[in-house]
């Protein structure tokens, strides 16, 4: 196989990666020792990391991540850096994900029922809006039902249609979303994530190393895990309109064999119920002789 042909299986060139600043890691005095074996040198007083890494570590969590959208797992896109919102949320809606960007409120994972409730308040305000109901309020209730719908969608519009936990993680600098890896942890939920020179690998289940500051890295990086959603996503329906094909031809088939089989047996009934009606005339003629 050919270098070109090796580069075009990945799901990120070295030169994408190279362009979106992904090998830039932290100063060196902030370094984290557990990423020794993914930094290639350093160079003024920053670590550089080693590409080949992040391009084999991408393509391992891509591939994960559309493993679990085939098995109709949601994945939850996590960042609240503030130069990686917009791209993060842009990606998650793309590909039909929840995500959290504004604020990780705690318990969000392993105090579901409650952020279900406060999703449900968001909701029912939105409704009071909607149908002029705050209209009919006093002015200074109105402003506070309002203020109070405003703060709840900030931080809960990205998981307002997520029914359940999710079954995977999607995390941009988990030194900074430290609270979702420890609830995603404490409930066995993957988490795949960027991890930067300062980080510790170990806390991950899928590591992805790369620059986790730069914006156009985070880009690159969540684009990549948003197009194995949409895969993974595809895949899953076509798997189901087979199967569901499959059964209604299955079930075809079992009725026309039941409709051939009564067929049957209706066109072997008429003769015995002709013998039968011509055999008590046989025997009348019988005693008449």
């Amino acid at each position: 196989m050919s270098e070109e042909t090796k580069q075009s299986a990945h799901r990120a060139s070295i030169e994408d990666l190279l362009k979106a600043g992904t090998h830039f890691g932290h100063l060196t005095s902030r370094w984290n020792p557990k990423m020794r074996t993914h930094i290639f040198m350093e160079r003024n007083g920053i670590h550089i990391i080693n590409l080949n890494h992040t391009q084999s570590y991408l393509d391992e969590a891509a591939e994960a991540v559309a493993r679990f959208t085939r098995r109709g797992k949601k994945v939850l896109f996590t960042g609240t850096k503030k130069q990686g919102r917009d791209t993060i949320r842009n990606h998650a809606v793309e590909c039909g994900s929840p995500y959290v960007v504004e604020r990780w409120l705690g318990g969000t994972l392993t105090n579901f029922q409650t952020i279900r409730r406060s999703i449900r308040r968001m909701e029912d305000l939105a409704k009071m809006e909607e149908d002029g109901t705050l209209e009919q309020l006093k002015k200074k209730e109105r402003l506070m039902k309002a203020r109070e719908g405003d703060k709840l969608k900030k931080v809960l519009s990205g998981i307002q249609h997520m029914a359940r936990v999710p079954g995977a993680l999607f995390i941009v600098d988990i030194n900074r979303e430290h609270i979702a890896v420890k609830e995603a942890k404490k409930l066995g939920i993957p988490i795949i994530a960027i991890v930067d020179t300062n980080c510790d690998p170990d806390v991950v289940d899928f590591p992805i190393p790369a620059n986790d500051d730069a914006s156009k890295s985070i880009d690159l990086i969540t684009g990549v895990i948003a197009a194995a959603v949409m895969e993974g996503e595809k895949e899953r329906q076509i798997a189901e309109a087979a199967s569901k094909a499959e059964k209604e031809k299955r079930a075809q088939d079992q009725a026309e064999i039941k409709a051939e089989a009564q067929a049957k047996a209706k066109a072997k009934a008429k003769p015995e119920a002709k013998a039968a009606a011509a055999e008590p005339k046989s025997e009348e003629a019988a005693k008449k002789a």
